[in-house]
């Protein structure tokens, strides 16, 4: 699927993470985690952000000045409604091009929805977009090989791309970032999640 396609279909689904029955911890103790390794609160960004906007609390609470992006026109809609004051870009993460360096960026359960080929780019760029000693925490399928695939979440079509494990640490390294923790955190289902932290 192409990335307005994806958008096409988070809009459709928006109001899920938006609402009440959204469960508003999934992913907060992983960050929290991840926050332990951060020297400066400086800039975040959260990289496919999304509707729910606990992430971004999150960040805020901690004292960083935050940014949030997606895809989806819909989910950034709520997402300035419940943060007006929060700057948020509307774009493709492939095609975004960061203007500053972040302290601090989260791409949960985001960048696995871009095209197989471009994520290495994507992570590269990611990396690269990270202050010295800044921190990122990103999701991905817990597998050995590069694998793609195109499902349905909640009715809708949705598409999952992962390098495998072997290539997400080979591109973290090339883009001078240390992996300081990796974890299956939804056995038995192959959700992972790394901290990686840049040279500094």
């Amino acid at each position: 699927m192409k990335p307005d396609e994806i958008g096409a279909t988070y809009d459709r689904l928006a109001g899920h993470w938006d609402g009440p029955d959204f469960n508003r911890r999934n992913g907060i103790a992983q960050h929290r985690r991840a926050l332990h390794f951060v020297k400066d609160r400086g800039r975040a960004i959260d990289i496919g952000c999304g509707s729910s906007g606990r992430i971004i609390q999150l960040l805020l609470d901690e004292g960083f000045e935050v940014e949030g992006l997606d895809v989806s026109a819909e989910m950034l809609r709520r997402a300035r409604r419940r943060h007006p004051g929060v700057d948020f870009h509307h774009v493709d993460v492939g095609a975004w091009e960061p203007a500053v360096r972040y302290d601090f960026i989260s791409a949960w359960d985001s960048i696995w929805h871009a095209p197989l080929e471009r994520h290495e780019a994507i992570l590269e760029k990611l990396c690269g977009a990270l202050a010295e000693g800044g921190v990122m925490i990103f999701t991905s399928g817990g597998i050995d090989e590069p694998e793609e695939r195109s499902e349905e979440m909640m009715g809708q079509p949705i598409y999952h791309a992962a390098l495998g494990i072997p290539k997400l640490l080979e591109v973290v390294a090339a883009g001078r970032c240390v992996c300081r923790h990796m974890e299956y955190d939804q056995w038995p289902e192959p959700h992972l999640y790394l901290i990686v932290q840049r040279a500094g």
